[in-house]
């Protein structure tokens, strides 16, 4: 083999390295937001929200400290940790809603941040995959199933995925103000990381 050959063929393969670890189980799925399917449908729609939600966990908790997770704005708010642990919650709600399961709570004692984080970032991988699955199909099926109480799919959008959104964005301008600002190269626009 020539090495002009061997140059496009390593070329080649690396080109593929990208897309390879946006199929896995990694931590790293959501460095990037996955390219978005070619059909619109229900499934792939509300699939693309939950990987706006998984975009923004991901940059949102990336380099936090220690300093950052015991940041509280005031004395009656949540710090930033206390904030992950509910954002935690909220996807395995979600997760359990779309995998037809009732949530039961979640068990967080003796887990460390990172793992906290990890099982988020699966939580809603997770989710987005099975959405993506559904495609066109009703998506009446995914209801929220609490021990006492039911509610639709509907509630789950502007439920748990919002409040997820919502609360990225809190420890977003909490870490910002304990002077540990997100990756300003981030777009959220785009899902990427800039230059």
């Amino acid at each position: 083999m020539n090495n002009l050959k061997l140059y496009s063929l390593i070329l080649i393969l690396l080109s593929f390295i990208p897309s390879l670890a946006q199929d896995g189980d990694s931590t790293d799925y959501y460095y990037q937001i996955p390219d978005y399917p070619e059909d619109y449908n229900a499934g792939t729609v509300a699939a693309r929200i939950v990987d706006g939600l998984g975009f923004r966990y991901y940059w949102g908790t990336e380099g936090l400290t220690a300093s950052d997770l015991e940041y509280r704005p005031s004395e009656g708010a949540r710090n930033v940790e206390e904030t992950i642990d509910h954002i935690l919650s909220l996807t395995q709600i979600l997760v359990n809603a779309v995998n037809e399961k009732p949530f039961e709570g979640v068990e967080m004692d003796g887990l460390s941040f990172e793992e906290k984080r990890d099982r988020t970032l699966e939580n809603i991988r997770q989710a987005s995959e099975v959405l993506k699955n559904a495609g066109g199909a009703d998506l009446a099926r995914y209801n929220m199933v609490f021990p006492s109480v039911e509610f639709p799919f509907w509630n789950l959008i502007n439920g748990p995925i919002a409040d997820a959104i919502n609360h990225v964005g809190q420890i977003i301008t909490l870490r910002r103000t304990n002077g540990n600002p997100i990756n300003q190269h981030i777009s959220v626009l785009q899902g990427r990381v800039r230059g």
